[in-house]
């Protein structure tokens, strides 16, 4: 009994403070210079005309004329200096903002990594504290910050991504709001001189700004707004048939690339589908710590991680029978779609090598579980 009366609490506490946390509003582009921070400072406008006490947290202007003209009359909260690495740097005041307490806070750049020593890692970090106190929060990001996405931006751009979000981030905001472009409208604000200096505009052409990767990038942004207002329909309206909640299966192996693609594309189907979700890790007996080369631990470890922090749940079993495990873990905690790799993984062909791999089929063509092989 004391369990459950425990666990009544710990519910009735978390109500508690979920009522009492701020609201979150997320503006989201497929690049810079689409208006997000236009967007926000206009925002900010309405609400103090409508006689909210709102105020700038951090604002990146960019020097763009437009956006700083929306900062007149804006009460603005000073950034605290930094000496890091003999320069002085600037970042937001988060103690300033808690202690200021307005209604309403603007905070871009969501996905920035705060200077060394900051309070938090990443102002993301930043913004749920200031939620958790109570204060309301106007953010923006671009789509190819989000942690799931990474290896399909990468791929459409050909750069690394360093500042990322985790999903949950978007998930936990009240609103996500789209702000789109064309290819063509971008590509014209480029070249006016409203995103960068005319002397970066040529090497932004050959680079990020070119038609085929703004299309690219403007799809996965409509996509991504899109399933979090599927996702807000979901949990708010009410269903009167209750259906059996899917549940994700991604099984890795020791290969760092497959594995993160795995475990990112597993939890992006999770995301969709609002669903919990597990990564599988069989252990053979060559793969034990005092066999295995560290590098081969530490990528593994990393990657574990990785699938923690994007929301699943890791489970590690010991076996030489892969294909065998993957059932059981899938039957143990009634898994509805198992995620492996495609054939150039190493870990899809040793579970293609077993004749577990064929009963493996035959029982999940009885059953309604779905096989994935993600690409």
């Amino acid at each position: 009994m004391i369990p459950e009366k425990e666990q009544s609490v710990k519910h009735f506490l978390e109500l508690i403070k979920k009522s009492r946390r701020g609201k979150f509003k997320i503006y989201i582009g497929m690049s810079a210079g689409v208006g997000k921070s236009y967007r926000m400072l206009q925002e900010a406008q309405a609400l103090m005309r409508s006689g909210i006490d709102v105020k700038i947290g951090y604002i990146e202007t960019h020097k763009r004329k437009e956006t700083e003209e929306q900062l007149e009359g804006l009460s603005i909260i000073p950034r605290r200096k930094l000496f890091y690495k003999g320069k002085e740097l600037d970042e937001m005041d988060l103690n300033a903002i808690l202690n200021l307490r307005p209604e309403v806070v603007v905070v871009d750049e969501l996905a920035h990594t705060n200077i060394e020593g900051s309070q938090n890692e990443k102002r993301w970090q930043d913004v749920m504290t200031i939620l958790n106190a109570g204060i309301n929060v106007i953010s923006a990001v671009n789509i190819q910050h989000i942690e799931s996405l990474n290896e399909e931006v990468e791929e459409i751009t050909g750069t690394a991504i360093n500042e990322r979000i985790p999903d949950k981030v978007l998930q936990m905001a009240d609103e996500v709001v789209n702000i789109d472009l064309t290819a063509d409208e971008l590509i014209t604000r480029l070249k006016d001189g409203k995103i960068y200096d005319e002397k970066k505009v040529p090497l932004a052409l050959n680079n990020f700004f070119q038609s085929e990767k703004i299309l690219q990038l403007r799809e996965l942004a409509l996509r991504e707004v899109a399933h979090q207002v599927e996702r807000k329909i979901d949990i708010e309206v009410p269903k009167t048939i209750k259906l059996r909640p899917e549940l994700f299966l991604g099984c890795i192996s020791t290969n760092e690339e497959s594995a993160k693609i795995i475990i990112r594309k597993t939890a992006r189907l999770a995301s969709y589908y609002r669903s919990k979700w597990y990564i599988l890790y069989v252990q053979r007996s060559n793969e034990s710590s005092d066999k295995i080369n560290l590098a081969s631990q530490r990528h593994l470890i990393n990657n574990m991680k990785l699938a923690t922090q994007l929301g699943g749940e890791v489970i590690k079993v010991k076996s030489d029978e892969i294909a065998k495990s993957i059932w059981e873990t899938a039957e143990k905690y009634d898994i509805t779609t198992i995620c492996i790799g495609k054939p150039r993984f190493k870990f899809y062909q040793l579970v293609m090598r077993t004749a577990v791999f064929t009963q493996l089929l035959n029982k999940m063509s009885k059953t309604n579980i779905d096989l994935v092989i993600l690409s």
